[in-house]
């Protein structure tokens, strides 16, 4: 996952807020999902990978994503693909009966969508990955019915730990899930080429 030159999105744009599979876009093009939990920086993330400043809508309310939301992105060297944001898991303040009706509609999606080539699993830098996290990388590993898909860990907020603290910060979470790990800042743009270069290896 090395950096290349700029990318540089020309056209970004909604498509579908999907709350079950017949409400997505027909599976036309490479898709990439992003995954955490709630209040990880999933929107910020996207809209720096997009380079829009409120295409995919922050909030500070845990579980304000409440369906899949679906970008088509279209970058100056044809590189052409959608971004599928979708609902934060852990501590999203809605009822249960709600939160298992996204458990159910997010597992079969990242089960059975031919289109899915990658998801980039977000954890806040500074907790590591937790119970959940690892749990969906093992459920990717093991539970889809369909192509296997590449799992890329993006550790978020990383403008929020110090200079002298981010190196030892990504080590322990690279130690924590043995693999790969880009850490990432929505606000300086550290990590966005990084990321962006290991999806393109997975669509391409």
């Amino acid at each position: 996952m090395k950096p290349t030159q700029e990318t540089r999105v020309i056209e970004a744009r909604f498509v579908a807020g999907a709350v079950d599979a017949a409400s997505l876009p027909a599976p036309t093009l490479a898709e990439v999902a992003f995954a955490g939990r709630s209040n990880v920086g999933k929107s910020s993330l996207l809209n720096a990978m997009m380079q829009r400043h409120a295409l995919a809508r922050t909030s500070g309310t845990p579980g304000c994503t409440r369906q899949l939301n679906v970008f088509e992105v279209r970058c100056s060297d044809g590189l052409a693909l959608r971004l599928v944001d979708l609902p934060g898991y852990g501590w999203a303040k809605r009822s249960k009966a709600e939160r298992d009706q996204w458990q159910g509609m997010v597992e079969g999606y990242l089960r059975t969508r031919v289109s899915l080539r990658a998801v980039v699993v977000l954890v806040d830098v500074r907790r590591g990955p937790e119970d959940q996290e690892r749990q969906l990388v093992d459920f990717l590993g093991q539970s889809r019915s369909v192509s296997p898909v590449h799992v890329i860990l993006a550790a978020t907020k990383l403008d929020k730990v110090g200079a002298a603290g981010r190196k030892p910060a990504l080590a322990a979470v690279k130690k924590a899930v043995h693999g790969p790990v880009v850490g990432f800042s929505a606000v300086t743009g550290e990590g966005r080429e990084e990321l962006w270069g290991g999806i393109r290896e997975a669509v391409l």
